[in-house]
């Protein structure tokens, strides 16, 4: 893209609409970020020129969103549950249904919220942390097999200042001491198949695979998680999962045949099955 006109404001979200076909909101998104400014100085100071400096910058943005690399990628942050949260490559990008995990895990732990939760394959840390800053008496170990996804989970720990999240590195469950049991067990796992068309759009090229695909069907990491949580549940504890919109049976019939109790699938705000959970087994209860 030319970077010989100077650019303002309003030329510059112009562009980015025009040109990168990027929706308004991602253009101020993206402007934001280069000028360090809040939206609404955007519309204050709308015939403010971009330095030399700014303007190639923003260009070089626009040409990497051109090429489908998520905005959150660009900016190297995402807001979930209003907490502003760093995002790298090495980590999924938190989506807004998510959200629904951490809805159901506060719903379980009310009225007093001092239980202890494992949130595991935790990424960015974005539902460790939306928990923790919502049940400041809970105790939360959050894992990861990527050494990489769990140095962004630290650093959003530390932003937020949040001392009741402990991070593990460890594949799912083999993070957790033997002796360990938790009120909550809760996890976004990968649960797209391999072969899944989507995998090629919306961005995900860009994000980590395997956080992503979990074998030919895509239940594998949840088969596994669901066989596994029990002897680390307390005797009333909770397992919950979230998963695609079209496995809410596959995955009911999975806590099914491990014994699991008071089994619920939960819908997202489209309707669409996205959340599993399930109680202890009785059979493992000691």
């Amino acid at each position: 893209m030319s970077d010989q006109e100077p650019l303002t404001i309003t030329t510059a979200l112009r562009l980015a609409e025009q040109v990168a076909r990027l929706t308004p909101v991602d253009a101020q998104v993206l402007l934001c970020h280069v000028l360090h400014c809040s939206r609404s100085h955007l519309y204050a100071w709308p015939e403010q020129r971009l330095s030399a400096q700014q303007a190639n910058q923003f260009h070089a943005l626009l040409d990497r969103r051109a090429q489908g690399e998520p905005i959150a990628y660009l900016t190297g942050y995402r807001e979930f549950w209003s907490l502003n949260l760093r995002v790298t490559p090495d980590t999924l990008i938190p989506r807004p249904e998510t959200e629904l995990l951490v809805e159901c895990a506060l719903t379980l732990l009310e009225p007093e919220r001092n239980g202890r939760v494992a949130d595991l394959g935790t990424g960015s840390g974005a539902i460790a942390a939306a928990i923790a800053s919502e049940c400041p008496r809970a105790q939360l170990v959050a894992t990861d097999i990527s050494g990489a996804a769990l140095a962004v989970a630290r650093e959003n720990v530390q932003a937020h200042r949040l001392h009741n999240i402990e991070l593990r590195q460890g594949s799912w469950l083999d993070a957790l001491k033997p002796s360990e049991r938790f009120d909550l067990i809760l996890s976004n796992p990968p649960y797209v198949a391999e072969n899944d068309p989507h995998l090629e759009q919306n961005g995900l090229p860009w994000e980590p695979q395997r956080a992503l695909t979990a074998g030919a069907d895509g239940l594998a990491d949840i088969r596994r998680l669901i066989n596994d949580a029990p002897p680390h549940l307390e005797p009333e504890g909770w397992l919950l999962i979230e998963h695609g919109f079209e496995q809410g049976s596959a995955v009911r019939q999975l806590f099914q045949q491990a014994g699991y109790r008071a089994i619920t699938t939960h819908q997202d705000l489209a309707k669409r099955d996205r959340l599993t959970q399930g109680q202890r087994p009785e059979d493992d209860v000691s």
